[in-house]
């Protein structure tokens, strides 16, 4: 995995966090938040080559729909 990868995944990870923790509920088990942050990085990016956009900004959106679900 790249650099810049790599730090949109540990970027996902403290959104993620943050979420969880603003929710109040308890952050799950490092693997599956890693998962997590990883499958969200691959659709932003999936999204952003299909619709064009930010993947960044994606990002941000995906992480907060996956705490409402």
């Amino acid at each position: 995995m790249g650099f810049i990868k790599e730090q949109q995944v540990k970027l996902a990870l403290r959104l993620l966090a943050w979420r969880y923790e603003k929710a109040g509920q308890p952050l799950p088990e490092p693997a599956v938040l890693q998962r997590h942050a990883r499958e969200l990085v691959d659709d932003a990016h999936r999204i952003a080559r299909e619709r064009g956009g930010n993947v960044l900004s994606i990002l941000k959106q995906m992480a907060n729909d996956a705490m409402r679900r």
